[in-house]
Order: C-alpha cells, then sequence, then structure tokens
C-alpha cells in the first residue's frame, strides 16, 4: 500500500510541488512586474516575430505564449509569429522537467525556440495566413457620438460616473484585495516550507527523512506525512478551481504580490495533482504488468507519432501526465520531444476563442516539425 499509493502521492507533493513552488513565485513576480513590454516587444520587432514570440515562451507555464496569442489576434505580428510560440512553449509541463531535471529543461528549451522560429519563418516565408476578424476589409461604421458643448472637436468627453458609483469604487476594490489576501491559501505555502526543508537534503541525500523521522518524530517519516498532507490539500485545491487552471487567460497578468501568491499555489496545486496521477498510475502499471518502459523504444517512429498526437490536446493536463511519465521512464526522449513540440498548452483556448481558423490550422502544422525532429532525434539516438 505504501509503495503503490503513498509513496507517489507524496514523491509527487516533495520532488515536483516544492520545486515547483520555489520557481513559481519568482518568475509570477517577473511576470507582475514586467510582463507588458513583452507585449511591446512583440510590436516593436515585427520582422523578428517569429523569433521574439519563440523567446517570450522562455519562462514556464503559458504566460508568453498567451501574450503572442492576444497580439496576433490585433493583427500586430503574422501568423508564423503565433505559430513559433506554440511550437516553442513547454505549458506547465515545463514545471515538472525543470523541477526534476533543469540541465535537460534547459537543452528542451533551446531546441524548442531554435524549431519554433524555424518553423514560423517558413510559414511567412510560403504565405500561410488564416484570414482575421481584422483583416476584414468591410468594417461597419459607428454611428458618430454627439459631442457636449464645450468640449474641444477631437477629444473625446468622459461618460459621467455617478457619485455614488466612483464613491464606492475604491472601498470596493480594498475589499477585492482584502478577500484575495484572506483567502490566500498560506496553509499550502506552509505546508511548501516545511516541505522544502526536508525535500531538499532529501535529494542531495545530505539526510535520510526515515532515520531522522525514528531519531526525533517517534518513528514518523516527515518526507512520508508532508508529501501526504501535501498532495491531499492540492487535490483540495484543485476541485475548488473546478479541475482546471484559471490563470492563463488573455488578461491573466497577476496585479499584485497577493495575486502572484494565490496564483501560485494554484499552479503548484494543479501541476502536483497531474504528476500525482502519472505518478500512481504509472506505478500501479508496472506492478501489475511488468511494464517497465523499457519496451517503448522498440516502438521507435510509432512513439514519435503518438507523442506528436497527444500534443494535440488542448490544455497542460495531458502534458503534464505525459512528462511525469518520462521522468518515471514510461517513454524515450524522442517521444518527449515530439510532445513538447506538437503541444499548445493553454494557449490555443484563447486562440480558439479569438481565431478559431488559426487556431484549428495551428494544431495541424505544429505535428509536423514535431515529427520530424523527433524522428531526427531517433535516429540519432
Amino acid at each position: 500500500m505504501t509503495e503503490l499509493l503513498l509513496r507517489p502521492l507524496a514523491d509527487a507533493f516533495m520532488e515536483v510541488g516544492v520545486f515547483v513552488a520555489l520557481l513559481v513565485v519568482p518568475f509570477g513576480w517577473a511576470r507582475h512586474r514586467w510582463g507588458h513590454r513583452l507585449d511591446d516587444a512583440l510590436e516593436r520587432h515585427r520582422r523578428l516575430g517569429p523569433l521574439v514570440a519563440a523567446l517570450l515562451t522562455v519562462p514556464p507555464g503559458c504566460g508568453g505564449a498567451i501574450i503572442v496569442m492576444s497580439v496576433y489576434a490585433r493583427g500586430a505580428v503574422s501568423y508564423g509569429a503565433a505559430i513559433a510560440a506554440l511550437v516553442a512553449t513547454m505549458d506547465d509541463a515545463s514545471w515538472v522537467l525543470l523541477a526534476a531535471d533543469p540541465v535537460l529543461t534547459l537543452q528542451l528549451k533551446v531546441l524548442l525556440v531554435a524549431t519554433g522560429a524555424a518553423t514560423g519563418y517558413v510559414v511567412d516565408a510560403v504565405g500561410i495566413a488564416p484570414r482575421r476578424r481584422v483583416d476584414a476589409v468591410a468594417r461597419p461604421t459607428a454611428a458618430p457620438v454627439p459631442v457636449p458643448a464645450g468640449v474641444p472637436v477631437g477629444v473625446t468627453a468622459p461618460a459621467p460616473v455617478p457619485v455614488a458609483v466612483a464613491s464606492a469604487a475604491a472601498p470596493a476594490r480594498r475589499r477585492t484585495v482584502l478577500m484575495e489576501a484572506a483567502s490566500l491559501p498560506a496553509l499550502m505555502w506552509l505546508l511548501l516550507g516545511a516541505g522544502a526543508t526536508v525535500s531538499l537534503p532529501t535529494t542531495f541525500e545530505l539526510v535520510d527523512p526515515a532515520q531522522l523521522g525514528h531519531a526525533l518524530l517517534g518513528g514518523v517519516d516527515p518526507y512520508l506525512a508532508i508529501g501526504l498532507v501535501g498532495s491531499v490539500l492540492a487535490v483540495g485545491f484543485f476541485l475548488r478551481n473546478g479541475c482546471k487552471l484559471a490563470d492563463d487567460t488573455v488578461d491573466g497578468e497577476p496585479t499584485s504580490m497577493q495575486q502572484v501568491l494565490a496564483k501560485g499555489a494554484d499552479e503548484v496545486s494543479f501541476v502536483t495533482v497531474w504528476v500525482a496521477i502519472a505518478y500512481v498510475a504509472w506505478t500501479l502499471l508496472t506492478h501489475l504488468t511488468g511494464f517497465d518502459g523499457s519496451q517503448l523504444p522498440v516502438l521507435g517512429f510509432a512513439g514519435v507519432v503518438v507523442g506528436a498526437l497527444v500534443g494535440l490536446i488542448p490544455g497542460c493536463a495531458v502534458q503534464i501526465v505525459f512528462a511525469g511519465l518520462f521522468l518515471a521512464g514510461g517513454m524515450p526522449l524522442s517521444t518527449l520531444v515530439a510532445n513538447t513540440i506538437s503541444q499548445d498548452g493553454d494557449a490555443l483556448i484563447p486562440l480558439l476563442a479569438m481565431e478559431h481558423r488559426s487556431a484549428l490550422l495551428a494544431t495541424v502544422l505544429t505535428t509536423i516539425p514535431a515529427v520530424l525532429v523527433g524522428s531526427l532525434l531517433l535516429v540519432l539516438s
């Protein structure tokens, strides 16, 4: 029972959730501090669009790719830039890989940026450009708005704001901030802090948590105990958020450190739950069938195709599970690479809402470099 269920649940929180938490806060703060400048960089360097768009996806998560989708929908960058971002993004699966193997993650990031930029430039050179709403020739003309007397021509008069509404706006905003602070998952961060004090020395083999538990905690393994409580708490946050991550939206830039911490806890929980599912599923599979993953390289090209096809699924959940299976030894690197190139993460969801033609075509285009690069890696390995 312990090795089949409890240990994988604890590992998901202690091996992945804790390290994701250490990365979420600085990246979230940087996104809060400089997120608007990323938008400006794309519009200023339009000719370098595919390269800049691919570089914007280097930080973990889907934020950079979502920024590119928003700018593309406004007509500020080419379709090649949008494809470059979708190819280069590793979405929230990058948290899992970064926590487990930073060197491999960095290598994958370099490969994805190069592949994404190259694919984007090819798309623009070939002339693939689905029609966007902003490209419509005929646009309805809005009726002129009467200008009040005394307002100079060319200056839009501000809409009158009721005194009661204006006076109530500031307290309402303050109440919203207070509610965010009150609902801040302090327990999760306290638990993550406790988990870090045990997980970090355990990772570097500086301490044996089982021996520490026998010596100081009456036989209770702190690694197992904190990991299980953390995974259970993560499931609670996961269910509270409707089993999805609401952070990745077009207007999803955090506006305060309270939001950075709150969304960070949600992201840690989201990743932890799906990694736990992958770990438990893989442990049960290997225990019940004896399948240890060594059979997958025999699949060769079929494995690459499977990885690329799984990447067609929008969102990050399946991709996180896929990364977890790779770390558990369940697939070769070529399959993971095909999946990381093909997957579009949560960035595809707002693009579907804004430009469905572009989004549907993008899901097809991103699988082409996925299969090519995955197959090349398979041949070279």
